[in-house]
């Protein structure tokens, strides 16, 4: 039972956190300390739960995902393949280089302390320096906007870092709206995490048992099922609210993180 209720909160965790600005790994790995959820059992667990939290965005964007072979050029061409493939050839280049070095080095607390703290500097930096927006919604991004945003992503390898706070910044100092910068972040995200993550499973695949389905598919779901609200609200905020105050909340995350676990 002490292994379900683990599975129900970590998928709530990862469900909340893997798309917002404040790092998903940093809350894992914090959660997985404080419910003593550890090692290569747990490490797979959580590569099964952002398959949980990709699917969510998946749904929620099924029509979009739909219409990105629509291939048009020009202004007011509206988002497609191209704009996606644009953005994940920095990150994706640099994860298949360095891959091994990043698992071996950089994912650790220190580690993790660090770019929590590097990341909502970013984040405050891309609120007090942005640009008027030249994209307001989803569908002004342009190419070049696309490739900034995939170069930002680059910075999410290191852990703690935050996909979606690099990006986003990223898209806000390149001149696309919070609220437009979000959404491109939630499409671009499930491309490279489902690699990413089906990677990691295959490597892991040693890991994992049929006596572990159970838990496996509750954590799944709750990711999925929390992944979703999580998504609807974060937009709902970026139409009200700064990027900053989720910087400030990294910093409170990371002063926890601390005198927890470091």
């Amino acid at each position: 039972m002490g292994d379900l209720i683990n599975a129900i909160i970590m998928g709530i965790v990862e469900g909340l956190t893997e798309f917002l600005p404040v790092s998903s790994t940093g809350h894992l790995i914090l959660t997985a300390d404080l419910l003593n959820f550890t090692g290569e059992r747990a490490k797979t667990f959580e590569v099964v739960i952002q398959f949980g939290a990709v699917l969510a965005v998946l749904v929620l964007y099924r029509q979009r995902f739909a219409s990105l072979l629509n291939f048009k050029f020009g202004k007011g061409s509206g988002l497609n393949a191209l704009h996606i493939l644009l953005a994940l050839i920095p990150a994706g280049v640099c994860a298949v280089l360095l891959h091994g070095l990043i698992k071996q080095y950089l994912f650790g607390p220190q580690t993790v302390l660090i770019g929590l703290v590097a990341g909502g500097i970013l984040m405050i930096v891309a609120d007090r320096v942005r640009k008027k927006p030249s994209a307001e919604e989803l569908d002004d991004i342009t190419y070049k906007q696309a490739f900034a945003v995939g170069c930002f992503q680059v910075l999410a390898l290191w852990p703690g870092f935050s996909r979606s706070g690099s990006t986003i910044s990223g898209g806000m100092l390149f001149g696309a709206s919070q609220k437009a910068a979000a959404e491109f972040t939630f499409i671009v995200s499930v491309p490279i995490m489902a690699g990413a993550s089906g990677v990691d499973l295959i490597k892991s695949r040693e890991f994992l048992t049929m006596a572990d389905l159970p838990l496996f598919l509750i954590g799944l779901i709750a990711a999925f099922v929390v992944a979703m609200v999580a998504v609807v609200t974060f937009i709902n905020l970026m139409k009200k609210i700064k990027l900053s105050w989720f910087a400030y909340y990294r910093f409170a995350l990371a002063a926890l993180f601390y005198f927890i676990i470091l």
